[in-house]
């Protein structure tokens, strides 16, 4: 790493006087390769990467991922319609950048949640934001939240993460009120962040678990709209994951 990059990371992590400092020591010596300069380089990068790896954590840990999954460790060796170059393109994460959706679909056991995890475990460890819900909690939470009059911060809470994951899509029909309170949450967030959602059902059929017609018009039309779409096939993964050996007592 060079000077400018060391002054660089200073001012990123506030450090202003001390960048200023490093810069006037610099001008004064006259001499930018000198062994102090790359010394300091060195304790400059440890402090930055110190902080980091503590701001990794914290994000990883507000996301409260169900699954400890990584993109690296996802299984293309069976064939279930998932295409290698869409995964390493959504951990790229330019549909993050452009405020797209990922829509997930498929058989239970067909590795939905830890695809929907994976990609999530990404966008933490490059800089974002991101929170797993399954749908069913979620709408109670939302209920809850409307009987004890923190609805709206719990919206805008939500509103914040960048990248949020609605598990277990479409297992119960949504009542109406429920339905609203979906949107609210979908419609805060449409064009400024990303959702994914996983479902056990084709998105085909997700109309119809919605008791008001237009609320599902709407609904759906903020979360399909530019969504990226991978719809997963086969059997499911659980069946050919090997038992290991009980433990003898």
């Amino acid at each position: 790493m060079n000077t400018a990059q060391t002054i660089e990371r200073l001012y990123d992590m506030r450090l202003g006087p001390m960048a200023e400092a490093f810069s006037a020591e610099l001008a004064r010596t006259g001499d930018p390769a000198l062994g102090f300069a790359e010394r300091f380089s060195i304790v400059v990068e440890h402090q930055w990467c110190v902080r980091e790896e503590a701001r990794l954590a914290r994000r990883l840990k507000n996301a409260r991922l169900k699954i400890d999954a990584s993109i690296e460790e996802i299984d293309f060796a069976q064939a279930r319609g998932l295409d290698r170059s869409v995964v390493a393109d959504l951990g790229e994460m330019s549909f993050l950048r452009a405020a797209g959706n990922v829509i997930i679909t498929g058989a239970t056991g067909l590795g939905k949640t830890y695809l929907a995890c994976a990609i999530a475990d990404r966008a933490c460890r490059r800089g974002h934001t991101a929170l797993y819900k399954r749908v069913g909690p979620l709408v109670f939470e939302l209920k809850v939240a409307r009987a004890d009059g923190s609805y709206l911060k719990m919206l805008e809470k939500l509103a914040k993460v960048e990248l949020l994951v609605l598990d277990d899509w479409g297992l119960a029909a949504l009542e109406a009120q429920a339905a609203n309170d979906l949107m609210d949450v979908v419609d805060d967030r449409s064009g400024r962040s990303s959702t994914i959602v996983t479902s056990q059902l084709p998105v085909s059929e997700w109309h119809r678990l919605i008791a008001d017609p237009s609320v599902a018009d709407a609904l759906l039309d903020r979360l399909v709209h530019r969504a990226v779409r991978i719809e997963l096939k086969g059997g499911s993964m659980r069946k050919q994951t090997p038992k290991r050996p009980r433990k003898l007592t």
